[in-house]
């Protein structure tokens, strides 16, 4: 049964910071597609309408206690894989990728469902085991299998951006666990090498991509046309932007996937430097606000969920940022809370609501 009393501890002030970015987003999704059909222009509707659901989740989650999670995690992992086993089996092809389960009314990206469902498995793990002087590489065989496995299916459907993001938010949650230096030092050997040998395993687009990345203007009307423009949109803000719908790349039809993972391309050429300023700073609150959410956690497990959810956010917002300002290729990773996907959405808010439920019950023991 909710206990009322935890409401004198629920997180307004992270809330409120999450709002914010989520409003900028829908209004920018607004500019993005005001020169689209009127058919088309109602995806920032969907958009409100992808918050409200992931608010009602995030809310569900604050109901109960998180520490009830270690219980499901395995179940919920095993689910998981299953679920992005059916999408290499049956799941629905999309520009050359098979990557969703078609459910009539909603198009489910299981791969999206897999960065909450390894944070818990990896906070379940570490949780009940202690390492005092660090991990050897013995201790780390179950974790890193945990992440191998989904990482192999969501990059055979191929989906190589989201997979190196369970990647990066497992690997971040490891270090943060704490590595014996001797196994710290091999495990960088090793990836320092992977990326050679994983080149002959890359698709051909996948490698132009990278091509691109190193030299865009080499295909500019094809492989590199996302990126140039991009850059132009980013570079023509200037300090205040060309405002309000006044974004030429953007309401000319320059700008390509302007509403998902170049949004921020659009937000930069309307509101210059200044507005990317603010909207980046709201970004920082919200990663450094999550560390302290972590650091105040009343046990191990919240403590690991809350680094964990937080390592999503900071690694999602860097590798977007990043691609659309031409300092990473292009792999098609949204930036969360602001670009369009109702998966990506609903994702972000159950993290957002672990961190609401970790925060309200760090004085319970």
């Amino acid at each position: 049964m909710f206990d009322r009393r935890l409401l004198t501890h629920f997180d307004f002030f992270f809330l409120l910071l999450i709002l914010a970015v989520a409003v900028v987003g829908i209004v920018n999704l607004f500019s993005a597609t005001y020169s689209w059909p009127v058919s088309a222009r109602p995806i920032y509707q969907k958009q409100i309408f992808w918050l409200f659901i992931g608010l009602g989740i995030a809310f569900l989650l604050c109901l109960f206690d998180y520490r009830r999670l270690r219980r499901l995690a395995w179940p919920l992992y095993v689910g998981a894989v299953l679920l992005l086993g059916w999408v290499a089996l049956f799941g629905k092809v999309s520009m050359g990728a098979r990557r969703w389960i078609d459910l009539g009314f909603f198009n489910l990206q299981p791969s999206e469902t897999m960065k909450i469902v390894i944070i818990i498995a990896l906070a379940y793990y570490f949780n009940d085991r202690s390492h005092p002087q660090g991990c050897s590489l013995r201790d780390l065989m179950v974790p890193f299998g945990l992440l191998g496995l989904p990482f192999l299916l969501i990059l055979r459907q191929p989906d190589l951006g989201t997979a190196l993001l369970v990647v990066f938010i497992g690997t971040t949650l490891i270090l943060f666990v704490r590595i014996r230096w001797r196994t710290l030092l091999l495990l960088g050997g090793m990836a320092a090498v992977t990326p050679w040998l994983g080149w002959f395993s890359l698709k051909d687009y996948q490698k132009a991509r990278i091509y691109t990345f190193l030299d865009p203007e080499s295909d500019p009307l094809g492989a590199g046309y996302h990126i140039i423009q991009s850059k132009i949109a980013v570079g023509g803000g200037g300090f205040w932007g060309r405002g309000f719908l006044h974004g030429p790349q953007s309401q000319l039809s320059f700008l390509p996937e302007r509403h998902t993972d170049f949004a921020f391309s659009v937000f930069a050429e309307e509101w210059g430097f200044f507005g990317c300023g603010v909207l980046l700073f709201l970004y920082f609150l919200i990663i450094v606000w999550g560390i302290y959410i972590a650091f105040r956690a009343a046990d191990k497990f919240g403590r690991y969920l809350s680094i964990g959810v937080t390592a999503m956010l900071f690694w999602h917002a860097v590798v977007n940022l990043g691609m659309v300002m031409g300092l990473l290729p292009v792999v098609g990773v949204p930036l969360p809370l602001f670009s369009y996907g109702g998966t990506n959405m609903v994702t972000t808010m159950t993290g957002v609501g672990l961190l609401l439920n970790v925060s309200m019950r760090r004085y319970m023991f």
